[in-house]
């Protein structure tokens, strides 16, 4: 490697470390990063960066990938990709602070995001990655996805099909959409290269469209996604929160895509009908082909997701373990993960297999976080229903107020091990006979009124994603 190629990571280095000087933790996990090589492909130049460690890169991969891209992308303004490499090159990972291990492993929330594959078509590309790690063949199926597998596999194999365009992946955050999503982009640029995939968030997409607009740029805007794409994966829909004039142009590449056969797939954490602010007409579109649904796994589907994971780190976890890790991971998939890189961080660290009272250790706190207080419930209701916390508690008698507040009460008294008196108590003082009466009118009203009901199970299905129950 020549000294310019040297000096330019060099550069790269001491711009990132100067603006994060106060970060005690790049000295250990950053500075021994390496150039190892770089070379010159069809999707522009790829930079080898060498780590010593798994350890490194995952660090690095969770705190720093995007930064990076930023400092390099601030100096080399053509296409690029990164590349971790781990070069398992022996060195000292015993942090000078007694307390870095913990502050590492602190800082663990999501799982590892792969490195972001950026496409050679113009600058403006590198909002359109894949990730190459997401695929069908690495994706657990079980009874909470199976069909949204099934459906993304479908269209992954015939885009562009009646009847599923286009498809709507939604669920709670962090249970699989965007693997789903990325999964379809691999498999149709593996069988049908001649097809362009543009695989983006609709913050991006916003992006793009805003900066178009202030710079003249519509035409090359609307070349881009309306001639020059074949296959739109938008992720996060319901970002699509602005005004007039963003929404009319989603309008209008929605309506382009449909009238050309092209596939449009999208993820969202909630329904068409709930997305704040969103026209009518988008919704209706939206709602037009297959809308699949993604929820929590059950304990079983949980304890394959982390016997597979594990196996593919090459981690080795006692059943109890693994059936420990699954129980309190009651949130999502990607809490899931999390847990099982900070058991895989501590055992690097330690040397040693981590039993199930160490465990019980490392999670003590996140299994007393995960429990289900009455508040929670309230704010999940009022959010639902859109009414504030403070009027949910009140005495008012408003008929919006009274049907989230009855709501609420019912699904605290299912949920929860609490008395009557201490329901009341929560809700400004109300009498017990009031609770009762919440309760036993909410299971009437089930079997009468269809949104009443389908509000109860959604709010549920939440309710479960947090206890797993």
């Amino acid at each position: 490697m020549d000294s310019e190629t040297k000096d330019f990571w060099n550069f790269v280095k001491t711009k990132l470390k100067s603006k994060n000087s106060d970060n005690k933790l790049l000295q250990t996990w950053f500075e021994p990063t390496e150039l190892m090589s770089v070379e010159d492909s069809p999707r522009g130049r790829k930079f080898h960066l060498g780590v010593p460690t798994d350890l490194h890169k995952y660090w690095i991969s969770e705190n720093l990938f995007d930064r990076i891209c930023s400092e390099i992308s601030s100096i080399y303004a053509n296409p690029f990709e990164v590349d971790l490499v781990v070069t398992n090159q022996q060195i000292n990972v015993e942090p000078e602070n007694p307390h870095a291990l913990q502050q590492a492993l602190s800082q663990i929330q999501n799982p590892q995001e792969p490195n972001r594959q950026f496409l050679p078509e113009d600058r403006a590309a590198k909002a359109s990655f894949l990730y190459p790690e997401y695929t069908f063949n690495n994706f657990v199926v079980g009874r909470n996805n199976e069909f949204a597998h099934a459906a993304s596999f479908t269209v992954a194999k015939d885009p562009g099909a009646r009847g599923y365009n286009p498809l709507f992946i939604v669920g709670p955050t962090g249970m699989g959409k965007t693997h789903l999503l990325h999964a379809v982009g691999n498999w149709i640029r593996e069988s049908s290269p001649h097809l362009r995939v543009f695989c983006l968030s609709t913050d991006r997409l916003i992006t793009e469209l805003l900066a178009a607009l202030r710079h003249k740029e519509m035409d090359k805007f609307k070349l881009r996604y309306r001639e020059r794409c074949d296959i739109l994966l938008l992720d996060d829909i319901h970002q699509l929160k602005h005004g007039e004039f963003v929404q009319e142009e989603f309008f209008n590449i929605l309506n382009d895509f449909f009238e050309k056969g092209k596939q449009v797939i999208v993820t969202c954490d909630r329904m068409p009908k709930d997305i704040v602010g969103l026209e009518d007409r988008i919704r209706t579109r939206l709602e037009w082909g297959l809308i699949a649904d993604i929820q929590m796994p059950d304990l079983e589907t949980r304890v394959a997701i982390l016997r597979y994971k594990s196996e593919q780190m090459k981690l080795r976890l006692s059943e109890e373990v693994v059936y420990y890790i699954a129980r309190i991971s009651k949130r999502s998939i990607r809490e899931l993960e999390g847990n099982l890189n900070k058991v895989k961080m501590y055992t690097e660290f330690r040397g040693l297999e981590i039993n199930l009272e160490e465990s019980k250790k490392m999670f003590v706190q996140h299994d007393s976080a995960s429990t289900l207080l009455i508040e929670d419930i309230q704010k999940m209701v009022s959010d639902h229903f859109r009414v504030k916390l403070v009027d949910l508690k009140s005495k008012s008698r408003a008929k919006p107020f009274v049907t989230a507040r009855q709501v609420a009460m019912y699904l605290i008294k299912k949920n929860l091990d609490k008395s009557l008196v201490q329901i009341g108590e929560s809700f400004g003082g109300k009498d017990h006979t009031t609770v009762i009466n919440a309760i036993s009118r909410i299971k009437d009203q089930q079997d009468k009124d269809i949104e009443l009901k389908r509000d109860i199970e959604e709010l549920q299905s939440r309710i479960h994603n947090i206890t797993g129950l």
